[in-house]
């Protein structure tokens, strides 16, 4: 073995496809000292057992991009690297067992159009034609992909190995790192043993943990929390099948089984419902291309399945059953980027059981990151800074990962909640939320009111992909916050308090709104990158001279709190979550000024307390900060009160809402009627790839500072005129539902898709944004074409507009306008 080096640019923790494929990528790139360290044996922890499976299609358009550039790349690797992968295009199908799920399918088929992946929806006749050996029984439909592939998982790993050594880096087996050297902040270097006993140290600039079902561990080696828990992950494979033709890769979710044509034999996989987590313990120090135990009773139920499906399985003998773990994730998201806690601290783990397919999208993503100091392109999807810190707790693992397997396969309805793991994170209105006949989300591991049941009625979802149980409770609460009064529990929604000297100074460069304002005042702004794009939509209350709170939404509370102190190195100022310090109670509807001030002496009058201002309160017998703005379009307040507070101030407004047929909301709701406003949703709608003037966001830039991030594309973007427009569309159709990712149609041509979308009950259909290219186009033009929506393969007429259908001049949250019950 040669001698490691004292330092290195970058060392990467783990010789997987991961690691291998960042290795690779950032030579691609110019890197050449990078120094990649495996534990044992490149590819010997899940890398070597993986099934190989390459498919296009996942959830999202960049999730796509980065799956389709997987395999474009891996049908390159063996030209460039004389290493074979195994690539074949065979191509994929999925069946339907039920209604629901050819639902499922034929969005999945919508949405692979509207991101450019060839798709075909088939009949069962067309299925048999295309794998033979399939039983029909209760099959309704089917959607082939043909550009689908798979490959031999180890030696893509091996050949970008070879790759990345090709182009200077160094790879080190049996290296284990024992250690990380942190501070301030920052990882300044990893200690190292080998299996001699003989120890050292590598000085490097970043550190990229590409460790796999070990990544938990070695993020706690630098104080970095990377939410993964191992399974157990089951498939066999058949003797030889004399005259087995090639076939494509064939899922059948229903049955949590998939089916791999290899080398003349079959290989059977299963996601099953109820996983069985693994290295609770943690996982041994000598694990090497290891197997566990077999668990026939375990694999029993999908191989009883499978043999009824694949009748030629009960004619032929089992030569392998296999038993190896896989990591998962508390959200079936894999981690990629830059950890919060750290500076130079990268990761690049826990993929669920698509290693194979993402890890060629996943290394170039995270090597331009790297490179560059930026997202490539919008990565929410997997940005670790989604993770909360809890996440990492070990019980809360073992208990979630029990479901993250099988949910893959599972129907993956439109508002599916997780089922375990729940009940962590709860504000201080959630008992009484409950007896009120709340039925729970969990967004962050907030619980949070979604829908509030009625009297008698079953307190739980039934899911499906046409209108769901709660459907009219959410048009009854819909009717209220429009008509009348309606109150929801925002308590969840992240509060970061920033204060000091250079407070405003900080926020009016980090910021693109003017913080030069009165204490009370309250700014709508985005956090721009240098490009222009969005990474933060927040509120910001000026408290005082040298204080403002920050509000952002539950999920990107983190995320948005270390984009502020990754830019507050230059002022003095202090950074402070205050998340559960406060309760918030959203007090909205014609009616919620007459409810107020039935509780409250102070004065709501638009002279006293204007949208887009806050005042401290008396509310009953305690104190509170009435903050009056609006997420859904209507007159309200935003009741901030502290935690201690809490429960008075709600009992004290739900007393008083009683004269008035206060109803208490879910977050259905609070979406759908912002929906009809054409407010924008960060992380669907706006997103970092997504410019603030092609977003219709400009009013809430102040371009006359003299400098803050991203003021530049800004001025450019304007100059030219937006590249798209975000629109808003509404089904000529009050029958057929939204959800997002649907395609637009613009005269007979897909142009775009629906970023999100829900049911506008004051409307009468359902309703979505999405973007439009509009570049060398007038606005006119583009709004006199002629547009359809997608749905589930239906095309569906929709009327558009660049301004909100629902009250376009805002009249009714800046008026004073009071309506009597």
């Amino acid at each position: 073995m040669s001698e490691l080096p004292k330092k290195a640019r970058v060392v990467i923790i783990g010789g997987g496809v991961i690691g291998c494929s960042v290795a690779y990528h950032l030579t691609k790139l110019g890197w050449t000292d990078v120094v990649l360290l495996e534990r044992k044996q490149l590819t010997s922890g899940t890398t070597w057992h993986a099934a190989g499976l390459i498919a296009q299609l996942r959830a999202s358009k960049n999730m796509t991009r980065l799956a389709k550039y997987s395999q474009e790349l891996y049908s390159q690797l063996e030209a460039e690297t004389g290493v074979a992968t195994g690539m074949r295009e065979t191509g994929s199908i999925t069946v339907a067992l039920t209604e629901e799920r050819k639902e499922e399918l034929l969005r999945q088929a919508s949405m692979a159009r509207a991101f450019n992946v060839e798709v075909e929806e088939i009949s069962p006749t067309d299925v048999k034609e295309r794998y033979e050996y399939i039983n029909l029984e209760g099959v309704k439909g089917a959607v082939w992909l043909p550009h689908d592939g798979q490959g031999d998982p180890g030696n893509i790993a091996l050949a970008m190995a070879k790759g990345a050594r090709q182009r200077g880096a160094q790879i080190f087996e049996r290296i284990a790192v024992n250690n990380i050297r942190v501070s301030n902040r920052r990882a300044e270097g990893i200690d190292w043993k080998d299996e001699n006993g003989e120890v050292g140290h590598i000085q490097t600039e970043m550190v990229v943990n590409c460790a796999g079902m070990w990544g938990h561990q070695v993020g706690r080696m630098a104080g970095v929390n990377v939410p993964l828990h191992a399974c157990e992950h089951f498939y066999i494979v058949t003797e030889n099948i004399k005259g087995l033709p090639k076939l494509p890769v064939l899922r059948v979710p229903d049955e949590c089984s998939y089916y791999k044509e290899d080398a003349g034999k079959i290989l059977l996989g299963a996601f099953e419902p109820i996983a069985k987590p693994w290295g609770m313990s943690g996982i041994p120090e000598s694990f090497e291309f290891d197997q566990l135990p077999e668990d026939f009773d375990h694999f029993e139920p999908i191989l009883n399945n499978a043999v009824n499906r694949m009748p030629i399985l009960a004619e032929t003998g089992i030569q392998t059953f296999f038993n190896g773990p896989e990591s998962f994730t508390p959200d079936d998201a894999y981690h990629l980027g830059r950890a919060p806690e750290l500076e130079n601290f990268w990761v690049a783990a826990g993929f669920n059981s698509i290693g194979i397919q993402s890890a060629g999208g996943a290394g170039m993503a995270l090597a331009h990151w790297m490179n560059d100091g930026a997202k490539p392109f919008d990565l929410s999807d997997v940005d670790i800074t989604r993770m909360q810190p809890f996440q990492g707790n070990s019980k809360y693992l073992f208990e979630r990962s029990k479901e993250t397997l099988g949910l893959l396969y599972a129907d993956h309805f439109p508002f599916r909640q997780k089922a375990t793991a729940r009940g962590i994170r709860r504000s201080p209105f959630h008992h009484e939320m409950l007896a009120q006949g709340a039925v729970m989300g969990e967004v962050s591991g907030w619980e949070r009111p979604n829908w509030f049941a009625n009297p008698g009625q079953e307190r739980r979802y039934h899911y499906r992909w046409k209108r769901q149980n709660w459907f009219e409770n959410s048009a009854s609460e819909h009717k209220a916050i429009r008509e009348n009064v309606g109150m929801y529990d925002m308590s969840s929604f992240g509060k970061i308090r920033v204060e000091g000297h250079d407070a405003e100074k900080f926020l009016n460069y980090v910021g693109s709104g003017d913080f030069s304002v009165p204490i009370g005042k309250i700014v709508y702004t985005q956090f721009l990158n240098k490009k222009g794009g969005i990474e933060a939509d927040v509120t910001v209350t000026r408290l005082s001279e040298t204080a403002y709170l920050v509000i952002t939404p539950a999920g990107t509370r983190l995320s948005d709190q270390r984009w502020l102190e990754r830019h507050s190195v230059d002022f003095q100022v202090v950074i402070t979550d205050v998340t559960a310090g406060e309760a918030v109670l959203a007090v909205m509807g014609p009616n919620s000024r007459k409810l107020l001030q039935m509780v409250s002496p102070n004065d709501f009058s638009n002279t006293n307390n204007p949208f887009g201002t806050a005042q401290d309160i008396e509310i009953g017998m305690g104190l509170a900060r009435a903050h009056r703005v609006t997420y859904v379009g209507e007159l309200g307040w935003e009741i901030y009160v502290s935690s201690d507070m809490a429960a008075h101030v709600l009992d004290t407004l739900l007393e008083a809402g009683r004269k008035l047929d206060l109803k208490l909301c879910g977050m259905h709701t609070m979406d759908n009627c912002r929906l009809e406003k054409a407010f924008r949703h960060f992380g669907h709608d706006i997103t970092s790839e997504d410019h603030v003037i092609d977003a219709g966001l400009g009013f809430a830039v102040r371009t006359n500072k003299p400098d803050f991030i991203g003021r530049a594309a800004v001025l450019a973007r304007k100059e030219t005129g937006p590249k798209m427009r975000l629109l808003q569309f509404l089904l000529s159709d009050p029958e057929p539902l939204l959800f997002h990712n649907e395609p637009i149609i613009r005269e007979g041509e897909v142009v775009g898709y629906l970023t999100s979308g829900g049911y506008g009950h004051t409307l009468g259909a359902a309703v979505g944004l999405g973007y439009v290219p509009s570049k060398d186009e007038k606005l006119s033009e583009i709004l006199a074409s002629n547009y359809e929506i997608e749905v589930a393969g239906c095309r569906v007429k929709a009327s558009v507009s660049l301004k909100p259908m629902y009250d376009p001049l805002s009249i009714r949250a800046k008026d004073n306008i009071v309506s009597s019950v």
